[in-house]
């Protein structure tokens, strides 16, 4: 697999709203544990959609492991207006999606609904699999993703789940 689609919950739908959180801790430890991984599988791309929370978090570790893992860092934003409206600590964030290797947005700015659809179509067919954190029991507006993912015939679908990040929690305290 050449190229990952990265999505899944935001820093609000996890009651993380401080950088210093042990949570981010356990979920950044689980994310390098992973792109060790995929690395070692042959990723070479991962494809953001400019959201906060999982896919940012991922963006930050992809660029402290880039020197040693050669990954590509690819935005695809699905309006120019994307993130316009977010507050300033927010907007730097917005900033460093700004800076992968290759940005594009989908549309000049939101129109219809359909453009959803069409943005999502266009993501599944344009990577290899997907790398999601979410867990179907915790429910949010990202399960339509979810079902289009698992409707696509060939397409990985890789989670991070709660469960996983408990393991991690048990190792850090193991290893206190």
């Amino acid at each position: 697999m050449k190229t990952l689609l990265v999505t899944g919950y935001n820093a609000f739908d996890l009651g993380i709203f401080d950088e210093k959180d042990l949570k981010l801790t356990i979920i950044k430890t689980a994310i390098r544990k992973k792109l060790e991984q995929f690395a070692s599988q042959g990723l070479e791309w991962l494809i953001f959609t400019g959201n906060l929370g999982f896919e940012y978090w991922v963006l930050e570790i992809a660029i402290e492991m880039q020197a040693d893992y050669g990954f590509k860092l690819a935005t695809i934003f699905p309006f120019k207006t994307h993130g316009q409206n977010w507050n300033e600590g927010n907007q730097a964030k917005l900033e460093l999606f700004k800076k992968s290797d290759f940005v594009q947005y989908a549309y000049d700015a939101y129109q219809n609904g359909n453009q959803f659809r069409e943005y999502n179509e266009f993501l599944i067919q344009n990577a290899d699999g997907a790398w999601v954190f979410y867990d179907e029991e915790n429910e949010t507006k990202l399960s339509y993703l979810i079902t289009k993912f698992k409707q696509t015939a060939d397409f990985p679908v890789y989670f991070l789940t709660f469960d996983v990040l408990q393991d991690i929690a048990d190792e850090l305290n193991d290893s206190e």
